[in-house]
């Protein structure tokens, strides 16, 4: 490493041994370079957070939502920290009132909003588990978690009251209390009955609790104060189970770096609060502006009215996933290129003088575009596209960070130091409260120990998660030696900053942040008779997936003749309409053996000049409805009523493939692309085809 390096060495490599591979050196952060922060006096729980910035800071803004005006935002209207307080006291009453104790399990199920904070803060308060509940994990998913769990009572926000009825009888085996974010209707009252269960409105729930008290039992570090569901492989949503240590060690840690880099959070901050409070990303960062007394905003829940709501509440901190960043670029752009010659010109100007360090007045105007106050963005859950991230570095008179980290690290482990460009592209280094080494992983050619050092994540400290939630055999393959193997793919940068660059299970997250297990699809649509093999691949900036496949070649050339198509193999493998043919038969076979299961469209019909069906529409967007559409989507996509509907299906839009590619040479040890066993040798197949052309 050189002198510039953000990182101090721990511990040395270890060789290879007993058949384990070797590990290279163990680094943690330089600002941790005498050892890891402190803890905060008095921090001990998440309960702590809150409390103790009640103390600090009662009449500080802590949670707004805006006040609404014939359809538009006004300005916010906030609760302070003792009124939130104070509500949060009447919820832990009623919930105690319900009869659940401390380690008993609520669920919370809706958009984020000050009533889902205050939900959790009365879990914090009473040493309850806040299990969040959200269906983007399949369909299934809420069930499963509530029974998985044994939820008793779950908060849910109004429109969601339905969904979560959707889950009993067999969810009504562990829940028994439902309480509304709003109003309960007669008829969602009646069907609860129905199974036992009682539901309540926001403010019925808080009458349960008046005139009682309850104490507050003591909370310690090692406790859970929160389960969250991910999926991160195949089978049932995994449980991780995040102890209150792991969150205020993460804060600890935090404070530590931005305090080293003199953007320290105040009290004067503000936080948009959009991306999901179910999620490890959106939790911690809001516990760190909490812990400061900082002011937490809340979003209206649509994404077309997030730049307005921006522009309302005008925050200094602004947190993001890469998707809602390339939005943002992709309108930058298209405003920079509409501008006219002499604006475009004197922009590229600006934008050389800026990257330079000499100049930032003309760029002025971006920033104000995220409110005028954003002194720092955000982005994690995905890699963000280098070009975007310069881009934004530049414009928009703020620093822009990258970080990385996983649901089972307390997402903050790796974060890009402000002002670094050579940090582009990368997730920067440690943050300063964990130790990290990579393992070499032989068998896909990364080593730890080498020149450039490459090999599997793997992250040592308190932030770590305490396992998964009933499955000891998940967290005993995930723990060796008290390192969390990430399963992800590292190469240390020269400054110290580390660089995603694969993933060892072959599991890989597209840009709308859903993990795609790509075996198991190359299981399901290897099922294809008329496929010898296939590749499928996706990455983390794309939301869609794609396949080179070896398809069989007598099939090929007899459905060619039977079509009437003429040409040889490697002519026909370059056919559209062959192409077309395989991205049928691709459909058929998800539907076949079932995907997924939420809800979607594909539309295959017949061309005119051919009597087989070919793929000629795909509607890649989730129907909302669960009923019968096809006339509606025929209307909606100018299709005729004559063309028949051959196929309607369940599934997941993104687990379809878009694009092919048909290669009439199969996948050999000539061109390094598979193993003497057969496997498919992945880094190789994505460097011989460079998937980015499909």
């Amino acid at each position: 490493m050189t002198k510039q390096s953000f990182i101090v060495e721990v511990e040395p490599s270890k060789p290879a041994k007993d058949g384990k591979p070797s590990i290279g050196p163990a680094y943690r952060s330089i600002f941790a370079k005498d050892g890891f922060p402190a803890p905060i006096p008095g921090l001990d729980s998440c309960w702590d957070i809150f409390r103790l910035s009640v103390e600090k800071y009662p009449n500080n803004r802590m949670l707004g939502r805006p006040d609404i005006v014939d359809g538009k935002p006004g300005k916010y209207l906030w609760m302070t920290y003792k009124e939130v307080y104070d509500i949060v006291m009447k919820v832990g009453n009623s919930i105690r009132s319900c009869g659940i104790e401390e380690g008993g399990r609520c669920g919370i199920y809706g958009a984020n909003s000050p009533e889902w904070i205050m939900s959790m803060e009365a879990c914090n308060a009473h040493g309850l588990y806040c299990v969040p509940l959200y269906d983007t994990l399949g369909a299934g998913a809420i069930e499963f978690i509530i029974c998985h769990a044994e939820v008793a009572l779950a908060f849910v926000e109004e429109k969601k009251i339905s969904e979560l009825l959707k889950t009993f009888p067999n969810a009504s085996t562990h829940l028994k209390t439902i309480v509304s974010f709003g109003k309960v209707n007669s008829q969602q009252k009646e069907e609860a009955e129905k199974f036992g269960v009682a539901i309540y409105s926001w403010d019925e729930f808080l009458s349960l609790g008046e005139n009682k008290h309850y104490d507050l039992p003591v909370k310690k570090k090692t406790d859970i104060c929160t389960i969250m569901y991910t999926s991160g492989t195949t089978g049932d949503p995994k449980g991780v189970m995040i102890s209150n240590n792991s969150i205020v060690t993460l804060i600890a840690g935090v404070k530590c770096l931005l305090g080293s880099v003199n953007e320290s959070l105040t009290v004067n901050d503000v936080y948009l609060s959009y991306l999901p409070l179910a999620h490890i990303f959106d939790r911690v960062i809001e516990e760190c502006f909490i812990n400061h007394g900082a002011s937490i905003g809340f979003w209206r829940g649509d994404v077309k009215l997030l730049v307005e709501d921006i522009g309302v509440l005008k925050p200094t901190i602004f947190c993001a996933v890469p998707r809602v960043l390339d939005r943002i670029y992709s309108g930058l752009q298209q405003k920079i290129s509409s501008g006219g010659f002499i604006k475009h010109t004197m922009f590229n100007l600006a934008y050389s003088l800026k990257f330079d360090g000499h100049y930032s007045g003309m760029l002025f105007q971006v920033k104000q575009g995220l409110g005028g106050n954003v002194r720092v963005i955000l982005s994690g859950a995905a890699p963000l596209a280098s070009h975007v991230e310069e881009f934004l570095r530049v414009v928009s008179c703020s620093y822009v960070l990258q970080g990385y980290g996983l649901t089972e690290t307390c997402a903050g482990t790796f974060v890009t130091i402000p002002d670094e460009l050579a940090q582009l592209g990368t997730v920067g280094p440690p943050v300063p409260n964990v130790d990290v080494c990579l393992e070499s992983v032989p068998e896909m050619g990364y080593d730890a120990c080498s020149r450039t050092p490459r090999g599997e994540v793997c992250i040592r400290g308190d932030t770590l998660f305490s396992g998964y939630y009933k499955r000891e055999d998940l967290t005993k393959e995930v723990f060796v030696d008290g390192w969390f193997h990430t399963g992800d793919i590292g190469e240390w940068q020269a400054d110290g900053s580390l660089k995603i660059i694969d993933r060892k299970k072959n599991i890989f997250k597209l840009s709308q942040g859903e993990y795609v297990a790509v075996e198991n699809l190359e299981n399901v649509y290897g099922r294809v008779p008329d496929i010898d093999s296939i590749w499928v691949y996706g990455n983390s900036f794309e939301s869609f997936l794609v396949a080179i496949i070896n398809p069989n070649q007598q099939a090929v050339e007899r459905w060619a003749e039977q079509n009437g198509i003429s040409g040889d193999f490697n002519a026909l493998c370059e056919n559209p309409k062959v192409k077309e043919y395989f991205l049928g038969e691709l459909a058929r076979i998800a539907k076949e053996n079932k995907v997924s299961s939420s809800l979607a469209c594909y539309f295959l019909y017949h061309l005119s000049s051919q009597s087989v069906p070919l793929v000629a529409s795909v509607l890649w967007e989730v129907v909302e409805s669960t009923r019968s559409c096809c006339s509606n989507c025929k209307k909606l996509f100018n299709i005729s009523s004559n063309l028949p509907i051959i196929v309607f299906l369940q599934l997941k839009g993104f687990e379809f493939i878009r694009a092919v590619h048909l290669d009439p040479v199969p996948f050999d040890m000539e061109r390094d692309l598979i193993t003497p066993t057969f496997k498919k040798k992945r880094p190789q197949l994505l460097k011989y085809y460079q998937v980015g052309c499909l």
